[in-house]
């Protein structure tokens, strides 16, 4: 069930197991794929999983509403990115999930469709848990795709293979050959096991890493499928999981 298209009567009434929350950010994809990109894929990804929980189990699983803007400071050269502070990141997402809690709905899993949130989601949920009366675990939808992660870049294979699964018409066909023209083949600048390169502008000309050709809509169903179904095992293992807090030693 999705929040926003529910009434307060439904979602009331709902046997909710536990809430997806999806996390992505508004930032550039290259001159091929919107800024959007991020919230779509963990939108997307949470709502197919709910879908299949559903399906296979007598709870469900609620789909609350996108935080759609994230760490993104590293795209600020280009146009149309926005970002918060992870500050203000971490006290968004804590206040969402406390206000879920309020309703009963304690388990939370942060799906996130955008690389720069991982450090702030994986605190925020420690804290939230250690602190809180709820339980987050973050799971990032580019990660749970098996040997695809590899090719994970930006904007890149991963993501455009996605969109031309699930959303095609967000894809400007005619400027992939400009986004590969433009993209570099690794995030970074490394020297040294260490990245000396802080936003994206300073080793990507047009934002992309790695070859969006190379993403095609049959390869999105097969990443689509993976990170559902890896989803979906977390989710059971959320439920079925005692998660009181260890007592002092």
């Amino acid at each position: 069930m999705r929040l926003t298209d529910a009434t307060w009567t439904d979602a009331d009434a709902a046997d909710v197991d536990a809430v997806l929350l999806p996390v992505g950010s508004t930032e550039q994809h290259g001159p091929h794929a919107p800024l959007g990109t991020d919230a779509i894929a963990a939108e997307t990804v949470a709502e197919r999983a709910a879908d299949a929980y559903d399906d296979a189990n007598a709870g469900s699983l609620l789909v609350a509403p996108t935080v759609s803007v994230g760490v993104s400071e590293e795209h600020r050269q280009f146009t149309g990115t926005l970002w918060v502070a992870p500050d203000t990141f971490r006290a968004y997402v804590r206040d969402t999930v406390a206000s879920l809690a309020h309703h009963g709905w304690t388990d939370v899993v942060l799906v996130n469709g955008h690389g720069g949130n991982v450090p702030a989601l994986g605190e925020v949920a420690a804290t939230i848990t250690r602190h809180d009366d709820a339980y987050a675990v973050p799971f990032t939808w580019f990660d749970a795709v098996g040997e695809h992660s590899a090719d994970m870049g930006h904007a890149g294979p991963l993501e455009t293979a996605f969109l031309r699964h699930t959303d095609p018409d967000l894809v400007r066909e005619d400027r992939v050959d400009a986004a590969r023209d433009g993209a570099s083949e690794r995030w970074g600048e490394w020297v040294s096991h260490a990245n000396l390169a802080h936003d994206a502008a300073e080793f990507s000309e047009n934002g992309v890493v790695g070859d969006p050709g190379d993403g095609s809509a049959e390869r999105g169903a097969e990443l689509l499928s993976l990170a559902v179904e890896s989803l979906c095992d977390l989710v059971a293992a959320v439920v079925a999981r005692e998660n009181d807090r260890p007592p002092h030693k």
